[in-house]
This record gives C-alpha cells, sequence and structure tokens, in this order.
C-alpha cells in the first residue's frame, strides 16, 4: 500500500485509464460527427426564414406550403399547409426536429410525430415581437447555433427599435381595413389576428373592432366603418382578378378609401409572417399608408 492510499495495481489502473481519455474523447467526437446536424423541418415561412439567416438550411429538409422566402425555400420539399398536416409527409423525411407555431397542426397529427420519437417545438403565437424573437431563440436552439441567433436578434431589436421610433414620430392615424381574398369570398380581419397587429404597429387604426377574427363583411358595415385605405396582399387582388377587379366591387363603393383609390397591397408572406422581415414590413406599410392618405 502507498502513502496516496492507492496499491501498485490500482495506480497502474487509474494510469491506464487517465492515458485513453483523449481517445475516448475523439472517438465521442467522431460518433457526434457521424450523426450529422438534426434534420429539422420547419412549419412556417417566417421559421423558415431564420433558418436561412442562421445558415443552417443544410439542415433543413422540408417546409411547408407558407414557405416562400428565400427563393431557395420553393425548392425544399413540402409537407403541405401547416395547418393540414399528415404524420406520413412529416416522418417519410425523417426529421430529428419539427419547428412549428402553436398555429400548426392538426395537434392529434403532431402528437403522432411526438409518439415517433421526433422532437417538436411550437413557438406560441400571439403577434408580437416577443414572437419574432421566440422563433429567432427556437431555430437557433434546435439547429445548434444559439451564438448565431443571439447575433441575429441584436441586429433584429435594433431595426425594431429604429421603425417604432419613426412610427410614434408620425401623429396621424388613418383608419384601415385588410380584405383576406386568397380563395372564396373576401374577408376583413378583425381584432386578435396579424393583420389587426399590423395596422396597430404600422401606426394606423383598424377599422374593424366588432369583432375578433376574420369574417365577411357587407357593403353597410364597409361604408359604416369608413377606412381610409385598405390593405391586401399581392395574392389577394391577383386572386380577385387585379386592382382594376379589386376597385369594382360593390361594398367599396361607399368608403373613403374607394374615392381615392387608396390601396396597399404587399406580399403576403412578407406583409403577415411576423418573422425576421417585420421591422420592414412594418416600415414598408407605415410609410406607404401615410402617403397615399395625405
Amino acid at each position: 500500500m502507498l502513502r496516496d492510499g492507492l496499491t501498485d495495481t490500482a495506480r497502474r489502473q487509474l494510469l491506464r485509464g487517465l492515458a485513453a481519455l483523449p481517445l475516448l474523447s475523439a472517438l465521442g467526437a467522431e460518433r457526434a460527427l457521424a450523426a450529422g446536424p438534426a434534420r429539422i423541418v420547419s412549419l412556417g415561412g417566417a421559421l423558415t426564414e431564420v433558418v436561412y439567416l442562421l445558415g443552417a438550411q443544410g439542415q433543413l429538409v422540408g417546409t411547408d406550403t407558407t414557405s416562400l422566402f428565400p427563393e431557395a425555400a420553393l425548392k425544399t420539399a413540402k409537407v403541405g399547409y401547416m395547418r393540414q398536416l399528415s404524420a406520413e409527409g412529416l416522418l417519410s423525411l425523417k426529421p430529428d426536429a419539427v419547428v412549428g407555431t402553436t398555429e400548426a397542426g392538426p395537434p392529434v397529427v403532431l402528437d403522432q410525430v411526438r409518439s415517433a420519437g421526433v422532437r417538436v417545438e411550437l413557438v406560441k403565437a400571439d403577434h408580437t415581437w416577443d414572437e419574432v424573437q421566440r422563433k429567432v431563440a427556437t431555430v437557433g436552439r434546435v439547429a445548434g447555433r444559439e451564438r448565431e441567433a443571439q447575433a441575429l436578434q441584436a441586429d433584429l431589436d435594433a431595426q425594431w427599435a429604429a421603425v417604432q421610433k419613426l412610427v410614434a414620430a408620425t401623429t396621424r392615424r388613418p383608419r384601415a381595413i385588410f380584405i383576406l381574398s386568397h380563395s372564396g369570398s373576401p374577408m376583413v380581419a378583425g381584432t386578435g389576428t396579424a393583420a389587426d397587429a399590423l395596422i396597430r404597429f404600422a401606426g394606423a387604426t383598424n377599422a374593424i373592432t366588432q369583432f375578433a377574427g376574420y369574417r365577411p363583411v357587407t357593403a353597410e358595415a364597409m361604408a359604416s366603418a369608413a377606412p381610409d385605405v385598405l390593405l391586401n396582399s399581392t395574392q389577394g387582388i391577383e386572386a380577385l382578378g387585379g386592382e382594376a377587379a379589386f376597385w369594382q366591387r360593390p361594398e367599396l363603393a361607399l368608403t373613403p378609401a374607394f374615392r381615392r383609390k387608396a390601396l396597399v397591397a404587399m406580399e403576403a408572406s412578407h406583409l403577415l409572417g411576423f418573422g425576421p422581415r417585420l421591422p420592414g414590413a412594418v416600415r414598408e406599410l407605415h410609410t406607404r399608408t401615410q402617403a397615399i392618405t395625405a
């Protein structure tokens, strides 16, 4: 027995174990590399944009049909619309993680995906700047790019502060209505919608406050709301047959917006995506809305 309490045999075993640590560490690193980075399916255009901004597109194996930007996202495997998913479609891509918002579903499908051992991360959708921050942080965590996510968020926060300052400096608050017309009968956005939040962020007032969500509106209700400006997506205007056809709709004829043909249309994912392009979308909507109602 030695003074440190170890026998010669125990000392030799300890030394052999310490000598093996670098080899074990190297083997662990090799196994991690062999496993490869997380295979990610992104459900939502904003989350997909974050994946690309973080340089994690090599990990992206699938996206939903709202993922239209950047252009490279159009070439990714599609799993359908984020609210109408199938477990088979998602699992066929062999993802390690599925990232979406609380608007994704149906819930039973996501439960099936979880049961198959796939990590499912859902970001709360509440149409706030915090939502954008949560999307950046979640993608960064899932993709193993927390440092890049922190840098991106710092840049986005600076952009957001600048556009808030711009909007706060303007005192005129035009009345606006957002019309959803991608398919079926056009509906207008009430409270609790992404469009309602965007209108307020851009320094305007939503003229529809009688209900939450989206509903069709009568000509009388539209005239009573008296919007100064109408908002739509470029896709919605195209679905109605173009801007000339849009202004022929009878429910618009008695509005102040009709008299000055005040329409602002922007690409849907840019306008309502609530992703990293939100500061730019708010800036553009504010500038155009103020100019067209001056």
